[in-house]
């Protein structure tokens, strides 16, 4: 497959159309129709369902998609990276999840956009396994992840700060009146819990023999959209402290949980891979902040 037909067929693929596909790349339809043609001769399979007015992606063709996006994405950035050998420039991508341990990584990458204007930020947000993946793949340079995870296939460094576990609620709810929350406070309430640490079982310690009382309604990766939930009385959420706007006009409130449940924050990195200058000015600011926090 050739880079230049993974472009035409990505256009397609965004258009829906092959006619308006071709007048953005600037070649002609029966072109870009036989250069489509050929690539499925190439897989063996068909990407496209052809209808009257626009076209559709067949299983394979929505797999394609995908992995087209990655690979160009990886392809431009490399180039972007080797080009700035000469000076610090190129593309920071990292992916991680929600935790105040970001308000470190964030500080750094402020400053090195602010000292080499050169310098971009890519940011990926979601779970823990996602953001391990994207790094195998090669899609972002350094991962951030939160919890107790095995990291001997990569370089990795613990940031001081941790993520205390705690429960947002409503601010009128009478839960708010408590200082911390124990297991028999939420026995029974419907509660949104996060994804990765339902996977990881990360609270049957924590509750015990109550798990069978607990009543969970809902999952959620990312925070956002979840606590908006929260905040129509629907639900409650198990999450990390300090990602909630406590400001007087929140209608939402945190309360740690007791017994004390807290989460390390690591940041990885693969191994044997030859990491762009700008990657390596990420990594040395942040090895200076620890030094500093030391």
């Amino acid at each position: 497959m050739e880079l230049r037909v993974l472009r035409y067929f990505l256009a397609v693929a965004q258009k829906r159309n092959i006619t308006k596909a071709a007048q953005e790349l600037l070649i002609s339809q029966p072109t870009l129709s036989k250069q489509l043609a050929d690539l499925e001769d190439e897989l063996g399979v068909q990407l496209f369902i052809r209808g009257h007015r626009q076209i559709t992606l067949t299983d394979e063709g929505e797999y394609l998609q995908t992995q087209a996006r990655e690979i160009i994405q990886l392809v431009e950035q490399t180039a972007l990276n080797i080009k700035g050998q000469e000076v610090i420039s190129g593309t920071i991508s990292i992916g991680a999840g929600e935790s105040i341990a970001m308000n470190r990584i964030m500080q750094i990458l402020s400053g090195i956009v602010k000292d080499y204007p050169d310098v971009k930020v890519r940011l990926i947000s979601g779970n823990a396994d996602e953001m391990e993946t994207a790094l195998q793949h090669g899609s972002i340079d350094f991962a951030v992840l939160m919890g107790n995870r095995s990291l001997n296939n990569y370089h990795h460094i613990q940031l001081p700060e941790k993520d205390q576990w705690g429960l947002i609620m409503r601010k009128d709810d009478s839960l708010a009146n408590k200082v911390e929350i124990t297991p028999e406070d939420i026995a029974g309430l419907p509660l949104l819990m996060s994804e990765q640490a339902i996977e990881e079982h990360r609270f049957q310690s924590w509750w015990g023999n109550l798990d069978r009382k607990m009543n969970i309604i809902g999952t959620y990766s990312l925070l956002f959209n979840a606590q908006l939930m929260v905040a129509q009385g629907s639900a409650y959420m198990i999450s990390f402290d300090n990602l909630i706007n406590n400001s007087n006009n929140s209608q939402l409130t945190f309360r740690p949980l007791s017994p004390t449940l807290t989460e390390t924050t690591s940041v990885i990195w693969k191994k044997n891979v030859t990491q762009s200058k700008a990657a390596q000015l990420f990594m040395k600011r942040l090895l200076a902040s620890l030094d500093t926090y030391a």
